[in-house]
């Protein structure tokens, strides 16, 4: 059952670790850290993605800034309770962890598959300069019960494709992780950076529900 579940969710990159370990939480007795890695994109550009890494993994006294690193795992979400407020967090829960000596073209270095639910109603807009963009959140089972939601982003007739799906629509989506910065106004001189992470789709299929 639970590996039938964790097939709905697969993600696998190759990057460089570019931050130490810092704690997460802990569960039975096994502590989590989160590790970021920079994943090259096919352009010049690179994603910064924030790993969930068992100690039991890895050694996570080691500084392996700089260091090559291959894993698998799911793309998975917590609410995290803020002021007045919960923030969505997400980060790669990894379950394979491998130091490697070389990094493969960009295509091969960031993958994932979800097979999910529409839980918000996609957002479909255009840029000023007329490129189509459709905003999805999809619910994706976890074993007992749990879900992650997970943000993802179309483009071209991808994202006209996607402003079609209902609320409750299960789809499947292959593509990448990406990060993305935004700035947040606080107040009139005030402004913050933040970092979003979410996946830009490459392909999304409409799966029919029997019954």
């Amino acid at each position: 059952m639970i590996d039938k579940v964790i097939e709905n969710n697969k993600v696998g990159i190759i990057g460089e670790i570019v931050s130490d370990f810092t704690y997460s939480h802990e569960v039975f007795g096994e502590g989590f850290y989160i590790v970021n890695v920079s994943v090259s994109r096919l352009s010049e550009l690179s994603d910064v993605i924030p790993l969930m890494v068992s100690e039991r993994l890895v050694d996570v006294t080691e500084n392996c800034i700089g260091k090559l690193v291959e894993v698998s795992g799911q793309f998975r979400s917590y609410n995290r309770h803020e002021v007045n407020k919960n923030k969505l967090v997400l980060s790669i829960f990894v379950r394979e962890w491998n130091f490697v000596d070389d990094n493969p073209e960009a295509g091969r270095t960031n993958q994932i598959f979800l097979d999910g639910y529409i839980c918000k109603a996609p957002i479909y807009r255009k840029t000023p300069l007329g490129r189509e963009i459709a905003d999805l959140l999809i619910a994706v089972n976890r074993p007992y019960g749990k879900s992650d939601y997970i943000p993802c982003i179309a483009w071209g007739r991808n994202a006209r494709f996607a402003s079609t799906f209902e609320v409750g629509g299960r789809i499947q989506i292959w593509g990448r992780v990406q990060s993305r910065e935004y700035i947040k106004k606080i107040n009139e001189e005030e402004i913050e950076t933040h970092t979003a992470y979410e996946v830009s789709v490459s392909k999304l299929e409409y799966v029919e529900i029997d019954g």
